[in-house]
C-alpha cells in the first residue's frame, strides 16, 4: 500500500467518523463542528483524486460561508435539544428505511464507475491508453472547467449570477425596511456625533456639607426615640 492509497483510508475512515457524529451528537453545535470536519476530509478525497477546484470551492463555500453562518444561526437562536428529539424514536423506522431506500440507491448508480474497463489487446491499445494518462495528467482541470464556464455555459453562468445578485438586493431591503420594531441607526447621524453631545461632564466639590436637618423631622426622630 502507498502512500496516497494510507491518505485515502485515513481521510475515508475520518469522515465516516465525523459523519456519524453529525447525527448522533445531542449539541448541534458539536453536530455543526463535525460537519465541518466531514467536509474538510471530503476536500481532502477530492485532492487525492485531482480535483483541486472542487475542493476548494467546498471548502471556501460550504466551510466558509454556509457553515459558518449556520453555526451563528444555531447558536444565537439557543434551540430546545430536548423538545427536537422528543419523536426520535418514534419516526426512527421510517427514517432507517428510507436511509436504506437512498444508499442503496446510491450504490447502484455508482457501482458502474468503479468496474474497471477492459484493455484492448495488443501493444497498440497499451500505448494508446498510457498516452491518454499522460496528457490527462497533464491537464488542468480546474483551467479546462473555466473554459467551459465562461464558453460553453456562459448563459447558464450569467442566469445565475443574475439571481444571486437579486437574492442578495431582496435581503438587504427585508433588513433595511421600516418597522415599528426596528432600531435602526442612520450611520451618518453617528459619525457627526460629537463627545460633549454625549457626555456632560460636572464638577463637584470633593466634599460637601451635610445640609441641616428641619426642626420639625428632629422633633420627630426624637419622639419615636
Amino acid at each position: 500500500m502507498d502512500v496516497k492509497t494510507g491518505f485515502f483510508y485515513l481521510f475515508s475512515a475520518v469522515l465516516l467518523f465525523a459523519a456519524f457524529r453529525v447525527i448522533t451528537a445531542r449539541n448541534p453545535v458539536y453536530a455543526a463542528l463535525y460537519l465541518v470536519l466531514a467536509f474538510f476530509q471530503a476536500a481532502a478525497v477530492w485532492m487525492l483524486l485531482k480535483a483541486e477546484f472542487l475542493a476548494i470551492s467546498l471548502v471556501l463555500v460550504y466551510v466558509g460561508a454556509v457553515m459558518v453562518l449556520f453555526l451563528f444561526v444555531v447558536m444565537m437562536l439557543d434551540i430546545n435539544v430536548d423538545a427536537l428529539r422528543a419523536g426520535f424514536w418514534k419516526h426512527f423506522p421510517v427514517a432507517a428505511v428510507v436511509g436504506v431506500v437512498i444508499a442503496l440507491e446510491m450504490a447502484a448508480v455508482l457501482m458502474g464507475g468503479f468496474r474497471p474497463a477492459e484493455p484492448g489487446n495488443g501493444p497498440a491499445a497499451a500505448q494508446a491508453a498510457q498516452a491518454g494518462a499522460t496528457a490527462a495528467a497533464q491537464v488542468s482541470n480546474t483551467k479546462e472547467l473555466g473554459k467551459l464556464l465562461y464558453s460553453q455555459y456562459l448563459y447558464p453562468l450569467e442566469i445565475a449570477a443574475v439571481l444571486l445578485l437579486v437574492a442578495i438586493i431582496a435581503a438587504i431591503a427585508l433588513t433595511l425596511r421600516e418597522r415599528k420594531d426596528s432600531k435602526h441607526m442612520d450611520p451618518g447621524e453617528q459619525v457627526k456625533v460629537r463627545a460633549r453631545d454625549r457626555l456632560q461632564v460636572i464638577k463637584m466639590p470633593p466634599t460637601m456639607v451635610a445640609p441641616a436637618a428641619e426642626p420639625q423631622a428632629a422633633a420627630a426622630v426624637e419622639a419615636k426615640a
